[in-house]
């Protein structure tokens, strides 16, 4: 699956657009994290277990789309972002989401 943050794929011309496709998923904080960044906080550096904790979501919203994107029949996805929201006190929702496409 080719996937491009621009709105075209860069030597190939689009045949089909199929639609809007997305993937998420809501994650919590975990306790063991939770105590750690407190720490962090008053010493500073980086909350290395949040930034796994992010990573991690990013790369499953990612692949949910990518999954969407192929149940579609699409070869690609253009115009690919990421959104983030809080869903609740310590959970929030990581979004992945572009336009499925056929490309020559």
């Amino acid at each position: 699956m080719i996937t491009s943050t621009l709105e075209t794929v860069p030597g190939r011309a689009i045949r089909e657009h199929l639609g809007i496709v997305q993937g998420s998923t809501v994650r919590a904080k975990h306790i063991g994290r939770d105590l750690m960044a407190g720490l962090k906080n008053i010493v500073g550096g980086e909350l290395k277990g949040y930034t796994e904790l992010l990573s991690e979501a990013r790369d499953e919203a990612f692949e949910r789309m990518i999954e969407q994107a192929t149940a579609k029949g699409a070869n690609a996805v253009i115009n690919v972002r990421f959104s983030t929201s809080s869903v609740t006190q310590g959970a929030s929702e990581i979004l992945a989401y572009g336009s499925a496409v056929i490309v020559e």
